[in-house]
């Protein structure tokens, strides 16, 4: 009869892990979904940082282009 004890605990045991795997492995998928949304936003954000940082360079560019005329035009 201790065998069905043992036999009965270890089914026990053997249920336990399963569920508790299971729960591990939802919160698992839960975390890298989020960790993949925070990836694509901060993709997403220093895209646009870095468009925004290109479009000064090329505005500050065109504004030193316009004073060099003006300067070159003074001076001529």
């Amino acid at each position: 009869m201790l065998y069905v004890l043992s036999l009965v605990l270890v089914v026990f045991g053997v249920c336990f892990l399963a569920v508790v795997i299971f729960r591990v492995a939802r919160v698992l998928r839960r975390f890298d979904r989020a960790a993949s949304m925070v990836v694509a936003d901060t993709t997403d954000r220093t895209g646009l940082l870095r468009a925004r940082a290109a479009a000064l360079r090329v505005a500050m560019t065109q504004r030193r282009g316009d004073l060099d005329e003006v300067l070159v035009s003074e001076q001529g």
